[in-house]
């Protein structure tokens, strides 16, 4: 069912659904529409436009791979989500009640549209939202050169519309007025309860195929895809260490906002079920020393590296020796592979590390493993 916007909106405000939203390169309009019917404080808690690049990364924490995606739009969305948690538990410490983040969503655009230069791609916009139990996106490529900018943004504001009126659980939509060869492709996953638990902060680990052993092997890494790379790392490193190699997946990063329900469902389904898997809230390697006391992490130079970098520490050196320092207390070491960084092949033996760090490192020889591929390699190429 279709009717007009005023319509739309008052009953998305009736709804008393709480949202967040976000728009860059088109889409704003909606939040104009939102604000221009009484009663907009029961839906808006904020909206951002992050529109220029530097804008959006921070926004997202660091720069996505396309400004203009499918993925792009998922991760502002979720910012947009925690974003409103953050704001609802807020408003309920003040007045000493209890949040629930049943009432609550986040609600995103990224478009490329008309603009006063050429634009060699396609005219597309990408729309998702966000909520405890469900990623769902819409993508759209406009035709191009047949509307004017005012006309795309007509389109990219009433489908953020339609999202906000999916969010609260209303049923009209607005009409697009698609041209002929125009399609809106939909992809939505349901999570999990398990998977919503994880992301809200209920559990903070889950596993697959089996209990976690003592002193674990693992792998950590987003997997994004899953590569050649890894599972030779994995075979080395199940040979060096006599004892199988398990996968970890974290949800959460320092740099950007929380992996969403298709990310997650994309990513785990790169393994078979009976494989062992940890799918965790675990962002540091501090986080995972506290979940798998005596593990061995299998790590890339990169990685190593980075563990050691102040700046993942608030610039704080002593906090930085702190973490390290307990890492090592909780009987965890590292099993490290040499990296191509982009300025040569290293190793454990080329990195300048705190000697705490150092003394847990055991290096792997290139000998033994060297592979160059990298899943930011695989993505760039399109072969994901």
């Amino acid at each position: 069912m279709t009717i007009p916007v005023d319509q739309l909106v008052q009953q998305i405000h009736d709804a008393h659904t709480r949202i967040v939203l976000a728009a860059t390169g088109g889409g704003s309009r909606a939040i104009a529409d939102l604000l221009e019917v009484p009663g907009a404080s029961r839906t808006l808690l904020e909206a951002f436009v992050p529109y220029s690049d530097r804008a959006m990364i921070d926004y997202l924490g660091s720069r996505p791979d396309e400004f203009c995606s499918n993925r792009t739009a998922r991760a502002m969305a979720m910012a947009a989500f925690l974003h409103a948690r953050k704001l609802a538990q807020s408003e309920g410490a003040t007045a000493g009640l209890p949040s629930s983040v049943d009432n609550l969503a986040g609600v995103a655009c990224t478009a490329g549209l008309v603009t006063d230069r050429p634009r060699h791609g396609p005219h597309r916009l990408h729309v998702a939202l966000q909520t405890a139990a469900l990623t769902a996106t819409w993508s759209l490529e406009l035709l191009k050169g047949r509307r004017s900018r005012p006309e795309e943004e007509h389109v990219a504001g009433r489908l953020l519309l339609n999202a906000v009126a999916e969010s609260c659980g209303v049923e009209a939509r607005l009409a697009l007025n698609l041209l002929e060869g125009e399609k809106v492709e939909e992809l939505r996953t349901k999570a999990l309860q398990p998977w919503q638990d994880l992301l809200l902060g209920k559990v903070e680990i889950l596993t697959q195929g089996k209990t976690i052993p003592a002193k674990p092997a693992i792998l950590s890494g987003a997997f994004n895809p899953m590569h050649v790379g890894h599972r030779r790392i994995a075979e080395v490193g199940a040979d060096l260490l006599k004892k199988p190699v398990i996968m970890e997946i974290t949800i959460l990063n320092p740099d950007k906002p929380p992996l969403d329900y298709y990310e997650i469902d994309r990513r785990t389904a790169q393994f078979a079920p009976e494989q062992p898997l940890y799918l965790t809230r675990a962002a540091t390697f501090e986080e995972k020393a506290r979940l798998f006391p005596g593990a061995t992490f299998l790590v890339g130079a990169d990685t190593l590296r980075r563990i050691a970098m102040d700046r993942y520490y608030h610039n704080n050196p002593a906090a930085c020796r702190t973490c390290l320092e307990y890492i090592a207390q909780r009987g965890c070491r590292f099993l490290v592979f040499g990296r191509d960084m982009g300025t040569g092949f290293m190793q454990l033996a080329d990195l300048d590390l705190p000697e705490v760090l150092r003394a847990i490192c055991r290096d792997v020889p290139p000998e033994i493993f060297r592979e160059d591929v990298t899943s930011t390699g695989i993505r760039k190429s399109g072969a994901w």
